[in-house]
């Protein structure tokens, strides 16, 4: 999934490939000439101005983000923001508050009657954007708690700093200038900590403190880790990497600043440690104080619904996708089932037993065709691009150009601390260069990690979601269209990927990249199983089994229909096929199920840290199926499905339900 990463065993599939655009001529590789969107009602020219300011100040509050979108080449005022952090201050975000207060008020003055259907799209969006906001300073006050956001911040900026660095060398990369900045942020870094630091000591005098899970990953494990970063990795990914004849003196102010900020990690490691912590060197729940050890993680079923119609657009209820959840994760288990058995059957294997059984029995089976080496896993993923690229071109899916190539990175020394697996970045789409690119990481020839992660019948499925058709067809297509593209519809209100996030971009990203799973599975001309083979397939089922789950989960736990062990429990019993309960001793005898329970625990752990964010995908693949089944029935005869994609995909990265009507008018206007 674009900016998210992990192993699949974490419920997250990790993906494959870069698409690289050579420059052919279509409509999907090169558009025509971008313009900006044209004023042609009378209040879309006020909206312009108000929109522009609108960015640059949200691009102003959140440094981070704006290094992640290319803010400073947004705005002549955003030239310094790869330099600055966050002000999380109480004063701070009053006058933020005070400030989006009257945002809001002159989006709202904007009569829609006054603007073209676009920018009343765009409207809505930043009104949604604004509330979410207010109501996270002032209802939820989660900058009392949001103890991940403090922690990752300063190291996703400075990462994400490096990664858009110009290069300038065989094997140099950034200016003078680029380092300066970097610089900058880490200086930064102990002012931005004590702020974190004076917030969570609110959050205790308020009683709204991090969960203890939380509290033992991010303010013991992860601030241990990220002064490591800044300490000592910091200036060894600059020494490899500056090339200036100034090298000398920006390692030394590097050094030096990044010597301050992790002191400043270990004194915010120490300030956990001692508010929340009766022995920190202890393990699990026991380790805090006995104040601290409830669980904290649920928003609540009132702010849940909240959120869904607030920052997903959606009318349904958490009450209504958890009751309505459990029958589509069986119909997609029964038929990960039937798969498996004609598998085991067609290859004569033994089944080992019936229903799940035969499921675990199959998979490991196809883990025995993998990869032997890292350059073997490499070629793979090469060829299973090269397959997908093939079969779209073949079967009219997308209009490819015939020079358009696949490229698989892998994950460059510096990067690979925080990609484990496989990750997609997309290029800042405010800057007019870069490349949005797929690393791939190295597992130093591990056997297991080879055979259970990138084994042949597993790669297609990853291809398709994180390269093509999924996340960087998506976003290179968004990035040459970006012109056409209100600026705000690119924001990520509260952060790129934490706690504090909004995520009112997950809906379009994670709902195309798995509608593209889905699609490559519908028969096409010349091609009536479609592009998987049965083997394959059955990944393709297991992908969106988790996708199906977790709305079952994320539901669930956030409302208190779950508990946080229910959901483990019930997550390495569905995805895996093993029964028995992961507090059962007899259970974790085995070691699958010990591994399992493991895996079951990342991933629920992340729903959560994030509600709502899991469910975007089912939710979002779903808002897609439905727009094209209304065009088809619209269109009748007229029905291009390259046309359809490609009209949504230039809306951006805003929930379907935001633009609807407006794509079907669309395409009912320009219908041959």
């Amino acid at each position: 999934m674009h900016r998210y990463r992990s192993r699949m065993q974490a419920a997250l599939l990790p993906g494959a490939l870069t698409l690289i655009a050579l420059g052919a001529a279509s409509a999907l590789a090169r558009p025509p000439a971008a313009q900006p969107l044209p004023v042609r009602h009378a209040g879309d020219g006020a909206f312009a101005a108000l929109e522009h300011e609108y960015v640059t100040y949200m691009l102003r509050e959140f440094p981070v983000v704006a290094t992640y979108l290319g803010g400073a080449t947004f705005d002549p005022q955003l030239a310094d923001i790869d330099g600055l952090l966050r002000d999380y201050s109480p004063e701070a975000l009053q006058k933020e508050d005070a400030r989006l207060g009257e945002f809001r008020a002159r989006f709202a003055a904007l009569a829609p009657a006054t603007l073209s259907a676009r920018r009343r799209v765009d409207r809505s969006v930043a009104l949604a954007q604004i509330a979410f906001l207010v109501h996270q300073h002032e209802v939820r006050r989660h900058q009392l708690r949001s103890l991940d956001s403090y922690t990752d911040e300063p190291v996703r900026g400075v990462d994400w700093q490096i990664q858009g660095m110009s290069t300038t060398g065989p094997a140099t990369r950034g200016t003078d200038r680029e380092w300066r900045a970097a610089i900058a942020r880490a200086r930064a870094v102990p002012a931005y900590l004590a702020t974190a630091r004076r917030q969570l000591a609110a959050g205790v005098a308020a009683h709204r403190t991090p969960d203890w899970r939380m509290l033992s990953a991010f303010g013991l494990e992860s601030t241990a880790a990220d002064a490591e970063y800044f300490g000592s990795t910091l200036g060894q990914i600059a020494a490899a990497n500056i090339g200036s004849v100034h090298r000398d003196a920006l390692l030394h102010e590097l050094q030096a600043a990044g010597n301050q900020a992790a002191e400043a990690y270990r004194r915010l490691r120490d300030f956990v440690a001692d508010t929340f912590f009766e022995n920190p060197r202890a393990s699990g729940v026991a380790a805090l104080k006995s104040e601290y050890r409830a669980d904290r993680f649920a928003l609540g079923e009132s702010e849940y619904d909240w959120a869904l119609r607030n920052n997903l657009h959606l009318t349904g209820t958490a009450a209504k996708l958890f009751e309505a959840s459990w029958p589509v994760v069986e119909e997609t288990r029964n038929e990960m089932i039937t798969l498996a058995q004609q598998i085991a059957a067609a290859h004569k294997w033994p089944a080992g037993g019936a229903g799940p059984e035969t499921v675990r029995a199959v998979f490991a089976q196809l883990t025995q065709n993998a990869p032997r080496t890292d350059a073997e896993m490499m070629e793979g993923y090469r060829r299973t691009g090269e397959r997908l690229v093939e079969y779209a071109r073949r079967t009219g899916l997308f209009d490819v150009p015939a020079d358009y190539r696949l490229e698989v990175t892998v994950t460059p020394p510096p990067l690979r601390a925080s990609i484990e697996g496989g990750a997609y970045y997309p290029a800042p789409p405010f800057k007019k260069s870069g490349v949005g690119r797929f690393y791939v990481s190295p597992t130093g020839d591990d056997a297991t990690e080879l055979r259970e992660e990138h084994n042949y019948a597993a790669m297609p499925d990853l291809a398709a979601h994180e390269g093509f058709p999924g996340h960087d067809w998506h976003y290179k297509l968004m990035t040459q269209y970006r012109a056409q593209i209100s600026p705000l519809r690119w924001l990520t209100p509260g952060a790129v990927e934490d706690s504090s996030s909004m995520w009112e971009d997950s809906m379009a990203a994670e709902g195309w990249a798995l509608y593209s799973e889905a699609l490559l599975a519908e028969p096409q001309p010349g091609a009536p199983e479609g592009f998987y083979t049965p083997e394959e397939r059955l990944y393709q089922l297991r992908g969106r089994l988790y996708r199906d789950l977790r709305v079952r989960v994320d539901t669930g736990i956030h409302t208190g229909r779950m508990t946080f062990e229910e959901a483990v429990t019930l997550f390495s019993e569905v995805v895996d096929f093993l029964p028995g309960s992961c507090e059962s001793g007899a259970a974790l005898k085995l070691d699958a199920k010990q591994a399992s329970c493991k895996a079951a625990r990342g991933a629920i752990t992340r729903y959560a840290r994030w509600p709502t964010q899991a469910i975007t995908y089912r939710l979002g693949r779903e808002q897609i199926f439905a727009l094209r089944e209304r065009a088809q029935r619209e269109l009748g005869a007229a029905f291009s499905l390259q046309r359809f994609h490609l009209a949504f995909m230039r809306q951006g990265t805003i929930p379907a339900g935001y633009f609807s009507e407006e794509l079907l008018r669309a395409l009912r206007a320009t219908a041959p």
